[in-house]
This record gives structure tokens, C-alpha cells and sequence, in this order.
């Protein structure tokens, strides 16, 4: 069995990617990248609410110390303000918002690297993090194409 800190640092991150997609879609000016965080938004809200459930299932919610997390990490409210500094200065332009949201990206992957790290993750628990971080990846790559794609408009 995970323990709660680990589902809860993959809940943060996730809360993480809804705030920076929301920012990432307040900035994008095309409707297809408006679409495509609209997305990514409604898949960290998935995947948050399911790894909810996994800490809820397991531990209840009568002991502090084993609840469940709706806050964002740290490092995501820096990931946030980098993202109103860069705008200031790139003018929310395709390719710096898609670098902007490959950098929330390769943060995701790094946390998910991490939790299959832990070595009391059940085999249930690790079956959802494996998925989640396969589907994550996969949202990774498409940011990455799509970034790449516009640097090479330019």
C-alpha cells in the first residue's frame, strides 16, 4: 500500500496542472490550444478525484495525518508565476505558452517517477499510477510535438 504522502504529492501535481492549464488557456489566443488544455484540465480533475478515492479507500478520513490534499505544490505556485513573468515579457505567443506547459509536464512526469519509487505502493495503487503517468506522457509528448511544430513556424 502507498502511503498518503506519496498519492497526495500526485494529487498536488495534479491540482498543479489544473491551475496551470486554466492560466495556460487565459493566455493561448488559438482555439485549437484552448481546446487541447480544456482537455488537459478535465484529465488532472479525473485523475486527481480517482487518486481521492484511493487515499479515501484506504485511510477514511479520521486520521489528520492520512487525509486526502486539494492544495498545489510549492513548486507548482512557482511554475504558476513563472508563467505570468514569461507572459509579460513573450506576449503569450504559441511556442512560450506550449514551452511554458512542457515544463508543467516534465514536472508531472518527474512526480509520478517518484511515486513508483515507493516501495509499499500496492500492486492496485501502482496498476492507477502507471496508467495515469502513461496517459500523462502521452499528453507530454503531444505539448512537445505542438512546441516543436512552432518553433519551426518562426
Amino acid at each position: 500500500m502507498a502511503n498518503t504522502e506519496t498519492l497526495n504529492d500526485l494529487i498536488r501535481i495534479n491540482n498543479d496542472r489544473v491551475e496551470g492549464y486554466s492560466k495556460a488557456i487565459a493566455q493561448a489566443e488559438e482555439q485549437d490550444l484552448q481546446s487541447l488544455f480544456s482537455e488537459f484540465v478535465q484529465q488532472s480533475r479525473q485523475f486527481a478525484n480517482e487518486l481521492r478515492g484511493l487515499v479515501n479507500s484506504r485511510y477514511g478520513s479520521e486520521d489528520n495525518d492520512k487525509r486526502v490534499t486539494d492544495e498545489t505544490t510549492a513548486s507548482g505556485k512557482i511554475y504558476r508565476t513563472w508563467m505570468d513573468v514569461k507572459d509579460k515579457f513573450t506576449g503569450g505567443n504559441r511556442k512560450s505558452v506550449l514551452a511554458s506547459c512542457e515544463f508543467g509536464e516534465d514536472a508531472a512526469q518527474k512526480a509520478y517517477k517518484s511515486a513508483l519509487e515507493d516501495e509499499e505502493i500496492s500492486p492496485d495503487v501502482r496498476s492507477v499510477v502507471e496508467r495515469q503517468k502513461s496517459e500523462l506522457l502521452h499528453a507530454h509528448d503531444q505539448v512537445k510535438r505542438m512546441r516543436d511544430m512552432a518553433a519551426a513556424e518562426r
